[in-house]
């Protein structure tokens, strides 16, 4: 059984990423391209205005964030895209009465999340290249994180078209969570220049834990405390893996 349940895992990640490879044009470049602007804008035009911060130029600063940013951004929208798609064709009926697990079905939609997340973050990170100078202070700090961070957004992708009840409802959460979460997530500034009530409150925002981190494996610093930081993006993981196979193993949101 355990082979039948591989073979079933490898058919839904391989899926997944033939359907966001057939589509590059749409699914990896849009990101680089609105990376390079934010580097043009923010790192040339306002960054040199603005310095150094932590003891690093801006640019340099706001490069980690920026490719976190992408990352979150494209892990969670191929997940909430693909499985409301195969909800609204009832493809999915079909992965739900075939003789494996709810959890190799999430690990399968999950996986090609994940992939998706690497490969922008992966070109992303090479656009930055051509504007600033990458160095690695931890890598394996650096493929922890990034790892964490696309597996967590993914399971939010998956629970928010479990949810869905139109296209629609896909673009609502990106639009008022999201985007707002990564913007006061310290992408483009620190923590340490926010009042100490806001530092407070920035606290609360969990995307604030997976930017610092992610800029300690590249640069060496954070405003908060690594290991704290990855235990809570691990927490996050396992509370959202539970509440999706909950979701899914009840079939709340997908029988009609």
């Amino acid at each position: 059984m355990n082979q039948l349940y591989l073979v079933a895992f490898k058919s839904i990640l391989t899926k997944e990423i033939n359907r966001f490879t057939r589509i590059w044009i749409q699914t990896l470049v849009p990101p680089a391209i609105t990376m390079t602007l934010y580097f043009l804008i923010f790192g040339n035009l306002v960054g040199s205005r603005i310095g150094e911060m932590g003891g690093v130029s801006y640019m340099e600063f706001i490069a980690p964030g920026l490719i976190m940013m992408s990352v979150i951004t494209n892990s969670y929208s191929n997940v909430a895209s693909s499985f409301y798609s195969a909800k609204f064709q009832r493809n999915l009926e079909e992965i739900m009465v075939a003789p494996v697990p709810h959890y190799v079905m999430i690990a399968g939609y999950v996986g090609g999340g994940v992939a998706r997340g690497l490969c922008v973050g992966l070109i992303v990170t090479l656009v930055a290249m051509f504007f600033v100078n990458i160095s690695l202070h931890h890598v394996g700090l650096v493929i922890l994180t990034v790892f964490l961070t696309s597996v967590l957004f993914s399971l939010g992708g998956l629970i928010n078209a479990v949810f869905a009840k139109s296209f629609d409802d896909i673009s609502i959460i990106p639009t008022f969570v999201l985007t707002p979460l990564t913007y006061l997530g310290g992408v483009f500034y620190s923590l340490s220049l926010l009042p100490e009530f806001w530092q407070g409150v920035s606290g609360l925002n969990p995307v604030v834990y997976m930017i610092n981190v992610f800029r300690y494996g590249f640069l060496g610093f954070a405003d908060i405390s690594v290991p704290l930081s990855i235990a809570i993006m691990v927490s996050f993981c396992i509370a959202l893996w539970s509440l999706a196979y909950y979701l899914i193993s009840r079939g709340i949101g997908l029988r009609s």
